[in-house]
């Protein structure tokens, strides 16, 4: 079985780079490194920006994390998984609207 090198995007499926890239950079004919520059997509960006926030707690609010805890405990937790498909569905589309713009 022949490995690929090819990394493709797991939202469209295009090819988006080569896996061996993805390691360093590459030695120089003369044996110096060659330097390498990485762009961060708009979407990179963004989910860089809310991992930065569920690191430091900021946009999360305790009283609510405590009211669903509490929620759990008691059993009154309903969990609907048509509307979280549905929610995640529309997230999706809306990411993927954001990709489609600023392309």
């Amino acid at each position: 079985m022949k490995i690929d090198n090819k990394l493709t995007s797991p939202l469209t499926g295009e090819v988006v780079g080569d896996n061996r890239t993805a390691r360093g950079p590459a030695p120089a004919k003369d044996g110096a490194s060659q330097s390498v520059d990485v762009h961060v997509s708009s979407l990179g960006a963004q989910l860089q920006a809310i991992e930065g926030q569920l690191r430091s707690g900021d946009g999360i609010d305790a009283a609510k994390v405590a009211e669903i805890r509490q929620a759990i405990a008691e059993g009154r937790l309903q969990i609907r998984p048509e509307v979280i498909a549905d929610r995640l569905l529309e997230t999706v589309r809306e990411l993927l609207r954001g990709q489609n713009e600023s392309s």
